[in-house]
């Protein structure tokens, strides 16, 4: 079973990292609903299923799911056969709640993140590998040159851990980049703003994220362009928290 570049496979070698990953999960006694995204040859899977979960995979590539149906017969049932990002996650378990977890391909990474803040009633909990410049973006501070749009509407709901680097030699093939494993817990709290504006205002700040708020902003504030003068729109975007990113959400909704 070789590797296909269309869906950006890189299959992990080592068994140590898979362990360690399978382990990343943070989860009570009971058994608990776990949909893993992409197993692959199931190198993680094989981790997962001696663990006390209700597990079931998703998996693209027809090819991976004729293997996985053939060498692992615990999972006869649990295969979904289907593009991640195409799946109705309330059917996934019934609209009962699953943590996510995988080796993720890297060209739809970002597009699985945004897909769980949207379901994130579904989702309490995601363990992945990302590549390693995706991982730190998602987790990224403000203030660096990481932090933009992934990274604020995770952060609101979700609070992010980086856990540890992989190196491209644990691969077949290997990837031209390193990787690194973080873990999602979703926030219990209300973000407290209109979240629907709130993806708007993130979205249109960092749209250009060298230019003042004062200029990038300035569409939400046609009514009322001496708001614009405050020092608070001399900033840039990166240099807001998750917290002035709601308070901005606000100031607009009040007009």
């Amino acid at each position: 079973m070789r590797a296909k570049k269309s869906f950006g496979q890189h299959f992990l070698t080592n068994e140590h990292i898979a362990q360690r990953i399978a382990d990343s999960l943070v989860l009570g006694a009971s058994p608990t609903n776990v949909l893993e995204v992409g197993p692959g040859k199931a190198m993680l899977t094989k981790y997962l299923l001696e663990k006390d979960f209700s597990l079931k995979c998703v998996e693209a590539d027809t090819d991976m799911v004729d293997y996985l149906s053939a060498n692992f017969p615990a999972l006869k049932g649990k295969v979904i056969a289907e593009d991640f990002l195409k799946l109705d996650l309330a059917t996934v378990f019934d609209g009962q709640p699953f943590c996510i977890i995988g080796n993720f391909p890297y060209n739809i990474s970002s597009q699985i993140v945004f897909k769980m803040v949207e379901h994130r009633p579904l989702v309490p909990q995601l363990v992945g590998m990302f590549q390693k410049e995706m991982a730190e973006r998602i987790i990224a501070k403000p203030g660096g040159k990481d932090y933009g749009v992934i990274s604020v509407l995770t952060q609101a709901f979700y609070e992010g851990k980086y856990l540890f680097s992989v190196g491209n030699g644990n691969f077949n093939p290997p990837p031209k980049v390193m990787s690194g494993v973080i873990r999602l817990v979703r926030r219990e709290e209300a973000i407290g703003c209109d979240e629907a504006l709130f993806r708007k205002v993130v979205k249109q700040a960092f749209s250009q994220r060298r230019k003042m708020l004062r200029n990038t902003l300035k569409p939400f504030f046609e009514q009322k362009p001496s708001v614009l003068e405050d020092v608070y729109f001399t900033q840039r975007p990166e240099v807001l928290s998750v917290g002035a990113f709601v308070e901005l959400t606000n100031r607009i909704s009040e007009g």
